[in-house]
């Protein structure tokens, strides 16, 4: 079931079947998709994440959650200390997760084209939350606690400002009291630079709002201007050097 840039998939198999990706099979081919097997398939309180590019243990079940690595929003190295542990689904987000995808399976044939984009953002963002959440609340050493929390504070910051063109590394420093140097340490140790953080961002907002069909009537260049690329010659490039095409042809595509 295709929802726009993820796709929700329902397996029903009977019999001593084991579904299982191995190494040799990773190296054959790799779709750089994260897999997020879903409560019915686990437990009735957990859900799994897996990697494209790791070996996928068996599992038995139906719902099954795929979806791009570029497309979530969180740095792969956090997203690294979730695979294959266990994700309760039973109560807030993760709750509300499991019965958005079990609803979407179950009404898929009545909804229309944009409104199964809407539900696989929907689905997209619930997912992003819960996977926070789980990152948040997993232990991290002593020693690296400050320079975690002011990443997420800065991250919080960048995610209030993105639409300021004004907004950048050393902008991100004065509004935090600290040297331009040690916010390149704290996103380095996040294994990207502030730089591509921001323009990741911004252009996370800008694939959204172009695929969205109540945005269709909104001008491209508006769309770039509203999430901090004022010049449509800069979003222009930027966007087709990060995509691989310009974002007028990224939203025909989405519309087709």
């Amino acid at each position: 079931m295709p929802l726009g840039g993820v796709e929700l998939l329902e397996l029903t198999y009977g019999g001593p079947l084991r579904p299982e990706r191995t190494s040799r099979l990773v190296r054959r081919s790799d779709p750089e998709l994260y897999v997020l097997v879903c409560p019915a398939l686990v437990g009735p309180r957990e859900m799994v994440l897996f990697d494209s590019a790791l070996p996928l243990a068996p599992w038995s079940g139906a719902l099954v959650l795929r979806f791009p690595k570029r497309s979530l929003r969180l740095p792969p190295h956090r997203v690294r200390r979730l695979l294959a542990v266990p994700i309760p689904a039973g109560s807030g987000c993760g709750r509300l997760l499991s019965q958005l995808l079990a609803g979407i399976a179950q009404e898929y044939v009545d909804c229309s084209p944009p409104e199964l984009i809407r539900l696989g953002q929907t689905a997209l963002d619930l997912t992003t939350a819960v996977l926070n959440r789980g990152v948040d609340a997993a232990p991290s050493p002593p020693h690296a606690s400050r320079p975690r929390t002011l990443f997420l504070a800065i991250a919080a910051h960048v995610d209030r400002n993105l639409g300021d063109p004004g907004l950048s590394p050393a902008a991100i420093a004065r509004a935090h009291g600290i040297s331009l140097r040690y916010v390149q340490r704290i996103f380095q140790e996040q294994g990207t630079t502030a730089a591509a953080f921001i323009r990741t961002q911004r252009l996370t907002r800008c694939r959204r709002d172009l695929t969205d069909p109540a945005l269709h009537h909104i001008p491209v260049h508006a769309i770039g201007a509203r999430w901090g690329f004022p010049r449509p010659s800069d979003f222009n490039r930027v966007f087709r050097a990060t995509v691989g095409v310009s974002p007028g042809r990224y939203r025909k595509g989405a519309a087709t």
